[in-house]
């Protein structure tokens, strides 16, 4: 975790000779967030005297997920085209715009290839020192490599034994460990009786894998379980091979076999590799959170509708535009009717009936969240055959313009997704949908989880996947198939769900012992629309803010598409002007 801190006092001016006395601010996390918030600050020319200090284990910029000690196997999951940390033109926040490369243009990579961790982790180290040297001479940074421990009052102490005072306290935390729940922590104690293998939820890089062997069962299917594949198959000698029949995976004979399952049984879809064939429609159009503020609001009942309407207003703009032979009638027109209706009445599915023919260019959210809903098959072996039909599909039709809608669609979730934090807090569905449906990995992840399918090393469990700790193996199943499994380990292929009342962060701790932070019914950490800590009490924290996924406005990426007005850089600049005012500039 990282520290800022400037030493010092309340704003005042000394007698003596008028100037302003130096100022102090301490933010704790040091990854791309932290070095975005400093940005911004550096962006507003604050006159004051600044004297910065940056305190973390891991290299500042990149802080720990995006650290560079990581394997080099593991790669990121947007295109190299799709990452900046730099304001642009489409940047609305009251800041000035401070443009600058994105990843793609800092490494002069293929603007459509997905780039390893350890390439974005060098941008995001050199982003931080382009920060460092662009601030005015009024504002010094200084790097120690240490942790925070606590926060008592405005002092910061580290575990080197020093300690910082701030004017203002920031905590930029970044991904956050938890303590185990109650689930884990029994399967983690029949493992140790039976001499099995239990991976609790964590982050893939910090996971010790070198007592997993044998027949292994991940829960999860996502990017999690794409990066523990990498680790557990590639990551111990295996290699691909491409010939006339495809991908063939040779493995080195040290792999496990990897038993996968998730509540929908599938894997996250395959990023898409083509750009928008129609025009690019002005979003929001539909959802506007800001019409929605200071209401009660049902997410399901509410919010959900509008949500969905606006994602299928972006899919279906495209395929009007784009591809106007696969329409039935001109988009004004079918835009006006599309407009007028409800997105769940039995008028809208008319419409669209009308104007799409192929069922396959219409919007079904149902459908996509749930594929094997009701599907079930009479042995293993016949759903690793549909599950592998159903993933090649996917990869076809994420690499072909012709679906081109989907990238539509994608578009308006994002911008809706950058919406609903300011609004209300994230349904936990919600979540996970937007992660199945835009986060997934890149095509070729999908096309080695074919190749390891076919080679035997992984094995699809299903939906609804349940998992059992049984005399001396863990056993596992689902609703999709009658096949039960029995293991020698368990990985949970996700990250840790973060609650306050559950954290291993020590300042987090500190603070909630003495009822200076609080706790939403999610767990996250309750903060101020402009993100100033919420005590136990209620009342605001007038020195002491919080962002970052932990938080209430979780919502925001620290680093964005370019061109897309993003939600963390207008974050970073409200809360860069937020402190500056508290610290009197």
């Amino acid at each position: 975790m990282v520290v800022f801190a400037l030493r010092g006092a309340a704003w005042f001016s000394l007698p003596s000779n008028g100037k302003t006395r130096m100022r102090s601010l301490v933010v704790i996390g040091g990854g791309p967030r932290a070095a975005g918030l400093l940005e911004r600050i550096a962006a507003q020319s604050p006159a004051l005297p600044l004297a910065v200090h940056v305190v973390d284990p891991f290299p500042p910029g990149a802080g720990r997920v995006w650290r560079h000690a990581q394997s080099p196997l593991l790669r990121m999951n947007s295109m190299a085209e799709d990452v900046t940390v730099f304001t642009d033109s489409s940047f609305d926040g009251e800041g000035p715009i401070r443009p600058g490369p994105s990843l793609a243009e800092w490494t002069d990579v293929d603007p459509v290839s997905f780039p390893s961790r350890q390439v974005q982790s060098r941008y995001l180290e050199w982003f931080f020192d382009h920060v460092r040297k662009s601030l005015p001479p009024n504002i010094s940074v200084t790097v120690h490599r240490a942790t925070a421990l606590k926060v008592v009052g405005n002092w910061v102490w580290l575990d080197n034994g020093t300690s910082l005072q701030g004017d203002v306290v920031v905590l930029a935390l970044g991904h956050l460990d938890a303590d185990p729940e109650p689930e884990h922590r029994k399967l983690a104690e029949h493992a140790s009786e039976h001499g099995l293998v239990y991976v609790p939820p964590l982050y893939s890089a910090d996971a010790d894998l070198s007592a997993v062997h044998g027949d292994v069962v991940l829960r999860g299917f996502g990017l999690a379980f794409i990066d523990l594949m990498v680790l557990l198959t590639e990551g111990r000698g295996g290699r691909y091979v491409r010939g006339p029949e495809g991908l063939t995976y040779v493995p080195s004979g040290a792999e496990p076999t990897l038993y996968v399952g998730s509540r929908r049984g599938v894997p996250y879809h395959s990023k898409t590799g083509y750009r928008l064939q129609g025009t690019r429609p002005a979003l929001p159009h539909f959802f506007v959170a800001s019409e929605l503020q200071g209401q009660e609001l049902d997410f399901r009942a509410d919010v959900w509708p509008l949500m969905a309407k606006e994602i299928a207003w972006g899919h279906y703009h495209e395929l009007f535009t784009g591809h106007p032979g696969l329409v039935r009638m001109p988009f004004v027109e079918f835009a006006a009717s599309f407009t007028a209706l409800p997105w769940y009445s039995d008028e809208m599915r008319e419409l669209e009936e009308l104007a799409v023919p192929d069922p396959a260019d219409r919007v079904d959210f149902e459908r996509l969240d749930r594929p094997l809903a009701g599907v079930t098959f009479r042995t293993a072996e016949e759903f690793q055959e549909h599950l592998r039909a159903y993933v090649e599909a996917d990869i076809a039709r994420r690499s072909d313009p012709r679906y081109s809608a989907d990238l539509g669609a994608f578009l308006a979730l994002l911008s809706v997704y950058g919406q609903l934090a300011g609004l209300m807090p994230f349904d936990g569905w919600w979540h996970g949908y937007f992660s199945y449906l835009a986060s997934g990995p890149p095509p070729d992840r999908l096309e080695e989880l074919l190749a390891l399918s076919r080679a035997g090393i992984v094995r699809f469990l299903g939906a609804d996947m349940w998992v059992e700790a049984e005399d001396d193996a863990f056993v596992a199943g689902s609703a999709t198939t009658p096949d039960v499994v029995r293991a020698n380990g368990l990985i949970e292929a996700r990250l840790p769900t973060h609650s306050l009342s559950r954290t291993a962060d020590p300042v987090l701790r500190s603070l909630r012992a003495v009822g200076d932070i609080s706790e939403d019914a999610a767990g996250l950490v309750r903060v101020s629309p402009v993100g100033r800590l919420v005590k136990e009490n209620g009342d605001e924290d007038p020195v002491r803010f919080a962002v970052g996924p932990y938080t209430t406005g979780k919502a925001y990426a620290a680093f964005a598409r370019p061109n897309t007005n993003a939600p963390a850089f207008r974050q970073n600049d409200l809360l860069a002007r937020e402190i500056l005012k508290v610290l009197g500039d």
